[in-house]
C-alpha cells in the first residue's frame, strides 16, 4: 500500500489509543516497580550488606547514590503498583501523577527539614534523593497537569 495510509496500517499505534494521562501514569508506575526491585539487586545498589530495614544508619546507595532501605524500597514498589493500579482510569491516572507528585513534594520538603544522621530521618534520605523528590514532584504534577486536560478540537468555521 502507498500513500498516507500506509505508514499507519504497517505498524500498530503503541498507545493503543489510551489517554495520554494513562498513559503516563502507567509509565511513572513501572519505573518506581523498577527502582523498588533495583533498590534489592547487589552491584546496582551498593554496600547491600549496610542495608537496614529503615533508619539513617542504613548504608545501602543505589547506583551508589541515593540512600535506601528495606523501606524505602518497598515505598517505591507500593507506588509502582498504586500507578499501574490507578492508570486503568483517567481519573485515576491523574490523582496519581497529581496526588503522587504532592506526595513527592511532601517528602522533599521533609528532606529538607530533617537532619539526615538523627533517628528522625526514617526513610532514609540525602541530599540526593532531595534533589530526586522535588525533580519527581514537579515532573508527576506536571505530566499530570499537562497529560490529564482534555483535548480540544478545533475546527475551521466554527
Amino acid at each position: 500500500m502507498v500513500g498516507p495510509m500506509a505508514h499507519s496500517r504497517a505498524r500498530p499505534n503503541p498507545a493503543d489509543g489510551k489517554p495520554p494521562v494513562r498513559r503516563a501514569a502507567a509509565t511513572v508506575g513501572v519505573l518506581f516497580l523498577l527502582v523498588g526491585v533495583l533498590g534489592f539487586v547487589p552491584g546496582i545498589t551498593s554496600g547491600m550488606d549496610a542495608l537496614r530495614f529503615a533508619g539513617h544508619d542504613s548504608g545501602a546507595y543505589l547506583f551508589g547514590v541515593f540512600q535506601v532501605s528495606v523501606l524505602h524500597n518497598l515505598v517505591h514498589l507500593a507506588f509502582g503498583v498504586a500507578g499501574l493500579l490507578l492508570a486503568r482510569t483517567v481519573t485515576g491516572a491523574r490523582a496519581f501523577l497529581i496526588g503522587g507528585g504532592a506526595i513527592y513534594l511532601v517528602l522533599w520538603l521533609y528532606g529538607l527539614a530533617v537532619d539526615h544522621d538523627t533517628g528522625a530521618n526514617v526513610l532514609p534520605v540525602n541530599d540526593a534523593d532531595d534533589w530526586l523528590h522535588l525533580g519527581l514532584g514537579l515532573g508527576m504534577i506536571a505530566l499530570g497537569v499537562l497529560t490529564g486536560r482534555p483535548s480540544l478540537t478545533w475546527r475551521c468555521g466554527a
